[in-house]
């Protein structure tokens, strides 16, 4: 995980609002959400693993999905994800938890993020500036 410097952090708006701004520009809210915090996610690339921006906001006003909730945003980080290829180690013949549990173990839930993927993570901050200041 790498933090990364933005002007958004401690800025509220209403999160209709950024799901709006945010969504054309291939953001999603992230699966990890709860009531009063989530994350928005842009995937930088997948190849051998996961690269993401990530955005994390937190409710100050309403629970996150009732309406007219407004959140304010943290720093945004850069996470990395690695699986590895093939079968699962720990899947075994008649376990049932591979039924629910079709993926991978991670290699590193935690990887390594290639410079290349800083950069682009930095000029995503900014647009994601840009677009929110300006609207």
């Amino acid at each position: 995980m790498i933090e990364l410097s933005s002007k958004l952090e401690g800025t509220h708006y209403q999160l209709y609002k950024l799901e709006q701004l945010l969504k054309p520009l291939g953001y999603t809210i992230g699966g990890n959400w709860d009531y009063d915090h989530g994350y928005f996610d842009y995937k930088i690339d997948d190849e051998v693993g996961y690269q993401f921006l990530r955005v994390p906001f937190r409710a100050v006003d309403g629970q996150l999905d009732s309406r007219g909730a407004t959140v304010e945003f943290g720093k945004p980080f850069l996470l990395g994800h690695k699986y590895q290829r093939g079968l699962d180690d720990y899947a075994a013949t008649g376990d049932f938890s591979g039924t629910l549990n079709q993926f991978s173990e991670p290699v590193d839930p935690d990887s390594s993020i290639p410079d290349e993927y800083v950069e682009v993570g930095q000029e995503l901050v900014k647009e994601l500036e840009d677009v929110i200041f300006t609207n």
